[in-house]
């Protein structure tokens, strides 16, 4: 298991909580916390060692196509891929924008 802790300026301010996927569900789930500020900061547990990179390529995709939202944003990874790791964290953003 590897932690990582990444953080990415916010370009957007929502409210709420969301959740998305099951940590037994065998790939992943993501726990989105809105808050006020201008980062936001994400905390990985994951199954797949030296995944760093992957995680930063994805969250900098995920900042230039619609920006990134101020809050805490929790993932527990079991090796999901990166399509259904994408999916999960639209997903959260997604129902908190429509809260």
């Amino acid at each position: 298991m590897e932690h990582i802790t990444l953080s990415f300026p916010a370009s957007r301010t929502l409210q709420g909580k969301a959740l998305a996927g099951v940590v037994g569900s065998g790939d992943m789930e993501v726990l989105f916390t809105a808050a006020a500020g201008d980062a936001l900061s994400i905390d990985i547990t994951t199954s797949v060692d030296n995944s760093t990179r992957r995680w930063n390529a994805l969250f900098e995709r995920l900042n230039l196509t619609n920006g990134l939202p101020a809050g805490k944003l929790v993932i527990h990874d079991f090796g999901a891929t990166p399509g259904v790791a994408r999916i999960r964290i639209e997903q959260v953003f997604e129902e908190v924008s429509h809260a």
